[in-house]
């Protein structure tokens, strides 16, 4: 993420349709569809009219609409359209009637932030064989059915700076610590927390101790009351990590009405609009984050550049994604957006998303 001063206007997509009846809902986002080209800035040529369709892991989640009006924007800006479809909840198979739903309309190409990464994959693999361009991002999907996958920032790298942040945070980087994530089977969640398990058997944080790993399943409600849960659990406990915009958010609403506001730490993953009146009222000192809206950009680039043939996911290729640049293609498929930002009462008003 750029570190420099940001002031963005979010849109969401412009109109809403349905797609699959009472089962989804789904935004629809227009504009001309001619024959002409448009260029990526890097000489390959992107064709105008491209349709993709791009899924959430469940509509109403608002990080979630940040990340797929990125994709919206991007082909808006190449002269192709972008069609928001969407579960009503995150369970592990509820992408799937949608994902044969939308392989029968044969858009140009699909970008889906992955429920599960197994669950969807047969779906998928069914899509690309109709010759629709698989494109994952945010949460991957199994390797082989998918071409690309747009990772908001190094799976290593996010683990790591999680742990850093806590053990700067808990005085003495000292006492038990809890993570109230997403998804029992969110991929991208799971690898975070696999590798912060890693991180804390360094000496560097032995003195961290982690007694829970909670789920409140990317539902505000669900969160607020896996972190009440927590709390009562573990008197002892001095900072929980919630490596997700649903949970960091829920879990600080409760800490700041709570006796617990300034003596328990809350961090994790959240957008500075989101946070920026908890960080104001001490209840929060720090978090980090991507912009997931670039996200999606990159991921729209990324699924245009598919189809004009541009790139086929090797490693080592390399496209032109518009703002964001050059981007080079990694092992199996992996297009990296780029490392955490920090935010924190010095910087939070230079952010708007």
């Amino acid at each position: 993420m750029n570190t420099s001063r940001i002031t963005r206007a979010l849109v969401a997509s412009a109109a809403a349709a349905c797609l699959v009846g009472a089962v989804a809902a789904c935004q629809d986002s227009s504009s001309d569809s001619s024959s002409t080209t448009a260029k990526t800035g890097g000489g390959g040529e992107i064709p105008k009219g491209l349709k993709t369709v791009s899924m959430p892991k469940q509509l109403g989640n608002p990080y979630e609409e940040l990340e797929h009006s990125g994709v919206t924007e991007a082909m808006e800006e190449l002269g192709g359209t972008n069609r928001v479809v969407g579960p009503t909840d995150a369970g592990a198979s509820s992408q799937v009637p949608l994902i044969n739903s939308v392989t029968q309309q044969k858009p140009d190409a699909f970008i889906i932030a992955g429920n599960d990464p197994n669950a969807v994959a047969p779906a998928l693999k069914a899509m690309a064989k109709a010759g629709v361009k698989v494109v994952a991002m945010d949460s991957d999907v199994a390797p082989d059915a998918r071409t690309v996958f747009i990772n908001q920032a190094n799976t290593q790298g996010v683990g790591e700076d999680q742990i850093k942040l806590v053990c700067e945070l808990v005085p003495k980087c000292t006492g038990e610590i809890a993570i109230l994530s997403a998804t029992a089977n969110a991929p991208n969640q799971n690898a975070w927390i696999k590798v912060m398990k890693e991180v804390l058997k360094q000496d560097a944080y032995k003195g961290l101790k982690l007694v829970k790993v909670a789920y409140g399943d990317d539902d505000d409600q669900k969160s607020f009351q896996e972190m009440q849960g927590l709390v009562k659990a573990y008197p002892n406990l001095k900072g929980v990590i919630a490596p997700t915009t649903v949970g960091i958010s829920a879990g600080a609403r409760y800490l700041s009405t709570s006796p617990f506001k300034g003596k328990i730490v809350m961090t994790g993953l959240g957008t500075p609009n989101q946070m920026r009146k908890f960080v104001k009222d001490g209840t929060v000192t720090a978090f980090q984050l991507w912009n997931p809206k670039d996200v999606g950009y990159l991921a729209g680039f990324a699924a245009a550049n598919l189809v004009a043939g541009n790139i086929t996911g090797k490693e080592g290729e390399t496209f032109e994604a518009g703002k964001l640049g050059e981007r080079t293609i990694g092992k199996d498929g992996e297009i990296l957006l780029g490392p955490l930002q920090r935010f924190d009462k010095a910087n939070i008003d230079d952010f708007d998303f």
